[in-house]
């Protein structure tokens, strides 16, 4: 062989060779891009998008001042802040519009529920509340005063998703299905059961439970016996089993989908000792001291999570999303003015003004969601959805119900955004029980910068622009008619296409007009 061949022969086996790595390190990559991400859905209870130290709006405000949440600005300095992000008035609805992709109206668990067949309207002189689906969502059509559907965690487990509840459930009411979990296409349930509230973050008072390793009914945190006389705060008590399950998961090899749904904020306020001090040391009543408390001590849970997928080597392939499941509640056993904790927003939970509604919101998606940047355009809890099965990679999937949401993922990606041209609605045809502006059985519908609220108890409107007038102080019904018209039109129209509910007139016996009957 002379050397001129010998030089080829080699040569090609060199190229050969290089060929092969480019190809392998190709693979690799389109592996990796393929590679279905880790989700961990962060949803706080009654945290409102004022209870933080990150500022949703154009300035940081004396609330932002006030609270302490490094984990929370950690997250939007990875990720991307959402200052319009809006859920339901109340708990129930928004857990089973994320649960399901349907709007309120169309699901008709319209108010929170706990036992079955049992409606908590609180009484009206005036009006007579529909039969509402009391005994919230449900995996199958076997449950009277129901809504069934096809369950988020049942899709992602159905596609690979190891998939984990922690904390509160809220779907269905005591003795039904959906009142656990695991039912509900989750493979761990922690601490999860129909009740939507707790009688106790404390250790040392089982949270709530009577009984040391019992459970109590209806407040009772279930499955965590073993905090039972423990100085130790639910907060951190669900974090710690969260992160147990996750290792479960990355032991499968498997993706996981974290719940990470805590009990906190929401009432009854008690000090977690970690941070209590620092916020009486302030100057804050002790009641404020201890809501600032269990806002940092759940701040904390995110950062212990976010730190976990660090020291598990899964950051660059794990999604967190940052919610809240309505408005900052802002009536006692909260000290100072009463419906003044969400300011500039109006209200508070149980409110069709944006204090009841509007939340704080981050996404953090390594690769697609560019660092410390902020989307101004508005969505909803149904939304959360289809976004979350498209970022899963899950496809042609087939459920029972209609779904409403429309997917972020063109927001998240810079693409596009799902605002354009679209308009949200709420609706709320009950009584939450308390009382406070803009609480009341009330529709609502936000038009780019317009919102109007059509009230059923008198039949008269509320608009606003929002955008001039985010405190919702100058109600522009009487002045801007014609729009008041256009949006009623709307309202009512959406209203019908879903069959939703109406409450009746006890004095007639009739059932309330639709909003734009009454132009």
């Amino acid at each position: 062989m002379n050397n001129w061949n010998h030089f080829k022969m080699i040569a090609g086996a060199s190229l050969i060779s290089v060929s092969s790595i480019l190809s392998g390190c190709s693979a690799k990559k389109e592996a990796e891009k393929t590679k279905q991400p880790n989700i961990i859905m962060f949803l706080v209870d009654d945290m409102g998008w004022q209870d933080t130290s990150v500022p949703f709006w154009k300035k940081k405000t004396p609330f932002n001042e006030r609270y302490h949440t490094p984990g929370m600005e950690r997250l939007a300095s990875e990720g991307m802040m959402f200052t319009q992000a809006y859920a339901c008035a109340v708990c129930s609805p928004t857990r089973v519009s994320l649960m399901s992709g349907m709007n309120a109206a169309r699901h008709r668990v319209t108010n929170w529920t706990l036992w079955r067949n049992a409606s908590v309207d609180g009484k009206s002189k005036v009006l007579e509340y529909p039969k509402w689906s009391v005994n919230g969502v449900q995996p199958s059509d076997t449950v009277e005063r129901s809504t069934p559907a096809t369950l988020l965690p049942q899709l992602l487990n159905d596609n690979g998703y190891f998939t984990i509840h922690a904390g509160k459930a809220h779907f269905g009411a005591v003795s039904t299905p959906a009142e656990n979990p695991l039912n509900c296409g989750f493979d761990v349930n922690i601490a999860g059961h129909a009740a939507g509230g707790l009688g106790s973050y404390l250790g040392e008072q089982n949270f709530g439970n009577k009984e040391k390793g019992g459970h109590t009914l209806p407040w009772g945190v279930p499955g965590l016996e073993k905090y039972h006389g423990d100085s130790i705060f639910i907060t951190e008590a669900l974090t710690i089993e969260a992160k147990k399950a996750m290792d479960k998961a990355l032991g499968q090899k498997k993706p996981f989908y974290l719940y990470m749904a805590h009990y906190a904020v929401h009432i009854p306020l008690n000090a977690d000792r970690r941070f209590y001090q620092k916020y009486l040391d302030m100057g804050l009543p002790k009641a404020e001291a201890k809501y600032a408390s269990m806002i940092e001590a759940m701040d904390k849970s995110l950062v212990d999570i976010m730190n976990y997928v660090d020291e598990k080597g899964i950051a660059d392939n794990t999604i967190i999303m940052f919610m809240s499941d309505n408005g900052g509640f802002s009536l006692r056993p909260r000290a100072g003015q009463m419906h003044t904790h969400n300011k500039p927003l109006n209200s508070g939970k149980g409110s069709a003004y944006e204090g009841g509604i509007r939340e704080p919101m981050i996404v953090k998606w390594p690769g697609v969601v560019k660092p410390k940047t902020k989307n101004n355009d508005y969505l909803i809890i149904e939304d959360f959805y289809p976004t979350i099965l498209e970022m899963a990679g899950v496809k042609n999937y087939k459920t029972k119900q209609v779904v409403d949401g429309k997917s972020f993922v063109p927001m998240l990606n810079g693409k596009g955004s799902t605002a354009k041209g679209r308009d949200l609605y709420w609706h709320f045809p009950n009584n939450w029980g308390p009382s406070g502006p803009g609480i009341g059985a009330t529709s609502t519908v936000r038009s780019g910068d317009w919102k109007l609220i059509y009230w059923y108890k008198d039949q008269h409107f509320e608009l606003f622009n929002i955008k001039e007038d985010i405190g919702e102080q100058v109600n522009l019904a009487d002045t801007n008619k014609e729009k008041v018209k256009e949006l009623a039109a709307k309202l009512g129209q959406y209203l019908r296409s879903v069959d939703a509910q109406r409450p009746s007139l006890k004095a007639t016996g009739k059932v309330v007009a639709w909003p734009d009957e009454v132009i």
